[in-house]
Order: structure tokens, then C-alpha cells, then sequence
């Protein structure tokens, strides 16, 4: 299984990296969603996209509209993970195309749980993650 992490802070990609990798994931990051759109051309397939609402270039949001303006990601399952709360910003996310949505900051527990939300199979993933700390950003 292939991730993609798109988040503009290097604490969350490495966080995130450590997370998926525990569950059995390879994992591929970026900066931002212009360089996850490229990184995400240049797989060779990817199962997996967690991506921040908050960045510099292109957020989050627009990166989801992106990736489903191609139909050839119309089943790629996509995460939005932010500490945007609000109701309207979850519906905006899931308008736009995300499957599902984590909130900053977030546990290895929680992060399997989602990624079971989405289809990955209990039996898919590896162990449960040790605990690592996240900090709460955009």
C-alpha cells in the first residue's frame, strides 16, 4: 500500500509518515498541493492521499478539486487532515471530493481508524501505532 502526505509542516509529514508506515503503508510527501499534484502524476499508484486544508501555493481544498477534476483518481480515497473544526468546512471538504476528515491534532488510533473508514481492512494494517506526538497547526 502506497500514501501520499501533503502538508505544508515537516512535524505533521514526519508524524504522518511514521503513522502509515507502523500500518504497513509506503509513504511519499509533499510540501504543498501543487508538489503533491506532481508527486501524485509521477506514482505509480497510490492508495492513500492525507492532505492539509492550510498550505502555501495550493491548499488542501483546492488539491482535492484537482485531483478530482481527473477521473483516473475517482476512487483514490482522499483524507483531508486539519485543524479546521467547523461544520461548514468539513461539508465544504467532503463537497469537494474528500472521502474523509481528521482533525489536528490526532492520534495513531485515530488515524488507523479513519483509514478503516475508508476501506482499509482491520487485517490490512499493520499493529497498533506506539504514540507519537502531534502538535496542533493548520
Amino acid at each position: 500500500m502506497h500514501a501520499l502526505v501533503v502538508d505544508d509542516s515537516g512535524t505533521i509529514r514526519k508524524v504522518l509518515t511514521i503513522y502509515l508506515e507502523r500500518l504497513g503503508f509506503e509513504v511519499t510527501v509533499a510540501a504543498d498541493g501543487r508538489q503533491g499534484l506532481d508527486r501524485l502524476k509521477a506514482m505509480p499508484r497510490a492508495d492513500v492521499v492525507l492532505v492539509d486544508w492550510n498550505m502555501p501555493e495550493m491548499d488542501g481544498i483546492d488539491f482535492v478539486r484537482a485531483v478530482r477534476a481527473d477521473a483516473i483518481y475517482d476512487a483514490l480515497p482522499l483524507m483531508m487532515v486539519t485543524t479546521n473544526a467547523e461544520l461548514a468546512h468539513v461539508a465544504q471538504a467532503l463537497e469537494a471530493g474528500a472521502n474523509e476528515y481528521i482533525m489536528k491534532p490526532f492520534t495513531g488510533d485515530m488515524v488507523r481508524e479513519k483509514l478503516e473508514l475508508l476501506g482499509f481492512m482491520h487485517d490490512d494494517l499493520s499493529s497498533p501505532t506506539a504514540p507519537v506526538e502531534c502538535p496542533a497547526r493548520s
